[in-house]
């Protein structure tokens, strides 16, 4: 199936003409890249395709500067999940970010990151409940698995695998029939089993709430007015505690 293009907007720290160039020259080389725009008193790069937000910030990264997604596609169509360890050991629980974006009327993309884990292959999973507070445990079954089960269809709250490579990272791209609002609130469970058996202290099984995410316009702060922090003093807190 071929995915609908669509448009995303990062914050990019840029001084001149010269960075404008290093980074469309760095995105030219990613597939699914359609149109780029940057913004230099903004500091802002906006982007048209169907590339995954993950891959665009490496390679935005690749040329020596960070980029935090400001936005992605139309108002109340974006969610991100922010993926974590229960384990009361692990310094930095945070270990994943999963970003959903949807480009059609039921067709909505995923795109999950997870980094730190054991190496091998791992179920992505969205609950029923959005209740992390005992980890897996309390977050309920697969979503919608009984009502695939009795259609005979492909259940719409198993997302897939990822392969988490030697060095702790995973990455994978995918799309599914759904649409943002009915994950809104819901739990993600990232974990080498599909159900049942969950240990919340497995430093390897994450879980996360699903939360609405801003459109590509409708997140223009520089400044965080609860904290009074920049987004790039956020980034550089949230990157500590392990943050993708």
């Amino acid at each position: 199936m071929s995915i609908p293009a669509f448009e995303t907007t990062f914050a990019v720290p840029m001084t001149c003409d010269a960075c404008i160039k290093d980074i469309k020259g760095s995105l030219d080389q990613l597939n699914g890249i359609n149109k780029v725009t940057a913004n230099l008193q903004e500091q802002l790069v906006s982007i048209e395709g169907n590339a995954a937000p993950s891959a665009i910030v490496a390679a935005i990264q690749s040329t020596g500067r960070d980029a935090i997604l400001r936005g992605s596609g139309k108002s109340n169509s974006a969610a991100v999940c922010i993926l974590e360890t229960h384990n009361t050991h692990v310094e930095n629980k945070v270990r994943g970010l999963v970003r959903m974006v949807q480009v059609a009327s039921n067709l909505t993309i995923v795109d999950l990151s997870i980094r730190g884990l054991s190496p091998g292959t791992y179920h992505a999973t969205v609950r029923e409940a959005g209740d992390i507070s005992a980890g897996p445990e309390s977050t309920g079954g697969v979503w919608e698995a009984l009502q695939a089960k009795q259609k005979g269809l492909p259940c719409r709250g198993v997302f897939g695998t990822v392969e988490v490579d030697k060095g702790g990272i995973g990455t994978v791209f995918l799309d599914r029939p759904i649409q943002i609002w009915e994950m809104i609130g819901r739990s993600i469970v990232v974990a080498r089993q599909r159900e049942g058996g969950f240990d919340k202290n497995d430093p390897d099984t994450l879980v996360g709430v699903i939360a609405r995410s801003a459109g590509v316009w409708d997140n223009d702060k520089t400044v965080c007015s609860c904290s009074g922090k920049t987004v790039w003093e956020e980034r550089t807190e949230q990157v500590s505690k392990g943050m993708l």
